[in-house]
């Protein structure tokens, strides 16, 4: 079968030699039982992929199933994947089969496979090396004839190097990666596309076809695209939707395109603040940081006057740095004691005075605060917890994180759910 009768058959427009290489390649290995990588940008058409290798092979006629890995919660995915005993977790009221199970002999396509968790991925490779699993809750080997398909928007030999997805899980997959261009790779698509989808939303929605002058396919060629067909895709349908004059000018295609460059600027101008401050919660534990070290300076100098008054009228400039270093904070952090003491009250008294020194300052411990990131960011859980009465979801929204990521912790810290 030639290549135009794929784009034909699958509905792919577009003549880049980078889509038509990534074709063949699918063409080529669809007939085999070949483990294959679908790499590309999120939007580019990667699902498609996976629906042209499964129709042309051996497998077509047996069932084939789309997995999103990122759209599973960490706690089930394993379930969803491999099934699950009766009893084998709380809520597992009867036993259940996964895919790995209900697709056998067909396709099963893992999407965003970059989102799988570490103990998933342990458990895939031994599908893919043996074509075996267990169910979770039993001891129980199975055997399954399913052909992976996976694919990802992200570079996984980076998450390799964070230790973040298996080494050997990612040769075994990439058995033959295809790379999916994105549309600013094949600008000379871009129209075509925007042409096609036009007269497909015309026909839905029972009206004229928008046409391009050139000026406003001139611009069309120019946007980045950061979203790749999905993105065309809706711009031609808002366009068709929303568009009285059907002659669509350079002018009039500008208000639907968004301003890329403008909304996409980085946080920080400097790779070194990058890099020092890679998020916010490190931006505060430095403040925090910064902030108990002042304060132990402070009471470090006032314990010093306290306990030798005849230093503080020798060296004058000590009670300036008091008066300032107590000044340059909001007294919303700094005890109010430290405020009150003036310098008029610490100068040298009469020598016919007795200087009384109290000893039981030399009792004095100073309490250092543990500053441990992951101890604080337990407590934050644990409260969040407490104050939402142990509901994940709304405990994940408090902290900021995903329900995902919350459930992750819990395992990590070893918290017990309220």
């Amino acid at each position: 079968m030639d290549l135009q009768s794929i784009k034909n058959r699958f509905n792919i427009i577009g003549n880049s030699p980078e889509l038509n290489y990534a074709l063949q390649v699918a063409v080529q290995v669809a007939n085999t039982d070949l483990t294959v990588l679908i790499i590309g940008d999120s939007g580019v058409g990667k699902e498609a992929f996976s629906s042209i290798i499964h129709s042309l092979s051996s497998r077509k006629h047996n069932p084939f199933i789309a997995v999103n890995c990122g759209a599973i919660p960490e706690g089930t995915i394993d379930s969803e994947l491999f099934g699950h005993e009766k009893g084998s977790f709380t809520g597992a009221v009867d036993a259940r089969k996964g895919y790995f199970e209900t697709v056998n002999g067909g396709t099963i396509f893992l999407d965003e496979i970059g989102e799988m968790p570490l103990g998933t991925q342990a458990r895939l490779l031994r599908v893919l090396e043996a074509g075996e699993y267990i169910r979770v809750g039993s001891s129980k080997v199975q055997k399954t004839d399913v052909r992976v398909i996976a694919a990802t928007n992200k570079d996984l030999l980076k998450l390799v190097e964070q230790n973040k997805f298996r080494e050997d899980l990612y040769y075994r997959l990439s058995t033959v990666p295809i790379r999916v261009p994105s549309l600013s790779g094949r600008r000379e698509d871009i129209v075509l596309l925007f042409r096609k989808f036009a007269a497909d939303f015309a026909d839905k929605y029972k009206t004229q076809s928008v046409q391009l002058d050139e000026d406003a396919k001139n611009l069309l060629l120019e946007y980045p695209w950061p979203g790749n067909i999905r993105e065309l895709k809706n711009i031609a349908e808002q366009i068709s939707v929303l568009s009285e004059n059907k002659q669509i000018s350079a002018k009039a295609l500008g208000r639907y395109l968004q301003p890329y460059s403008n909304n996409r600027l980085p946080a920080v101008s400097t790779a070194q603040h990058q890099n020092e401050f890679q998020n916010e919660r490190e931006i505060l534990y430095k403040l925090f940081f910064d902030m108990k070290k002042d304060v132990n300076e402070l009471k470090r100098m006032f314990l010093e006057v306290l306990q030798n008054p005849s230093v503080a009228a020798q060296n004058p400039s000590l009670i300036n740095e008091l008066k300032d270093l107590s000044n340059g904070h909001d007294s919303g952090y700094l005890p109010a004691p430290a405020a009150t003491y003036q310098p008029v009250q610490l100068s040298m008294p009469p020598s016919s005075a007795p200087v009384i020194v109290d000893n039981s300052i030399d009792e004095h411990e100073e309490v250092d605060e543990s500053l441990n990131i992951m101890e604080k960011e337990k407590e934050l859980i644990i409260k969040a917890l407490k104050k939402h009465k142990g509901k994940r979801k709304d405990a994940s929204l408090d902290l900021g994180i995903s329900e995902r990521t919350l459930y992750r912790k819990l395992k990590e810290y070893d918290i017990e759910e309220l």
